[in-house]
């Protein structure tokens, strides 16, 4: 089981090829006192947008996915579920205005570096390769305006949005689904409750289990620890 998840872990590593924060291209230079204090802040935000992906894939227990939602143990899964947890982290941290924004941008650049590393360590040629991530790119932004409805409506509204994207249309256990949306919604609620300013200065995030031991267990997270530098 997860055989694939298994060997990626094994033959990658983040931090041997996310190229350095620094190599980012930059945004667009912004006028005024607003600006200048995001220029200023912005390589710190690029290492926690690292941090913040590193988790979406380093602390998802992907196997458990598999098993629970029957789901190919193939890439094609993994970034599924991959860009389910990237959304969820998109999503708070737009909350955080400007900086989040900016955020949000870093990371998704960090997951299409990983997708192609990825995509390499597996040997897939390079043009298939190059064909497939135009479509995995429409896929992604079609899935970010679905989920971003599904998570403003009620559990039938999610629900929906996860069977055509999550699923691709093809779940027939309607438990699944279920298990799928109140995943979503308590892993939300536990994002909400983290503090904005820790998350912008470190990126740490935390996931909940798929399938909750103690229900009663979701608590506010401890504040992360860092330094001066926010690192």
């Amino acid at each position: 089981m997860a055989l694939l998840v298994r060997v990626l872990r094994n033959q990658t590593s983040i931090s041997q090829w996310v190229p350095v924060c620094s190599r980012l291209i930059p945004v667009s230079p912004t006028q005024g006192q607003g600006g200048r204090a995001l220029c200023g802040t912005s390589q710190k935000i690029k290492i926690a947008a690292l941090r913040m992906y590193t988790s979406c894939v380093e602390k998802t227990d992907f196997e458990e996915f598999f098993l629970r939602c029957q789901m190919p143990d193939t890439f094609n899964s993994w970034f599924l579920i991959t860009l389910l947890h990237v959304w969820m982290c998109l999503v708070r941290m737009k909350q955080e205005g400007r900086s989040g924004k900016y955020m949000c941008r870093i990371i998704v650049h960090f997951m299409w570096e990983d997708v192609q590393q990825r995509g390499r360590v597996m040997g897939v040629n390079p043009y298939i390769l190059k064909k497939n991530m135009i479509l995995m790119t429409n896929h992604f932004y079609a899935a970010i305006l679905g989920y971003d409805e599904g998570i403003l409506s009620d559990d039938h509204g999610l629900a929906a949005a996860l069977w055509r994207t999550f699923f691709n249309g093809k779940c027939e256990d309607p438990r699944h689904l279920e298990l799928l949306v109140e995943y979503v919604r308590k892993q939300m609620q536990y994002l909400d409750s983290m503090n904005g300013e820790d998350l912008l200065l470190t990126g740490e995030v935390s996931w909940r289990p798929l399938v909750e031991k103690n229900p009663q267990s979701i608590l506010k997270p401890h504040s992360p620890t860092y330094n001066d530098e926010g690192l």
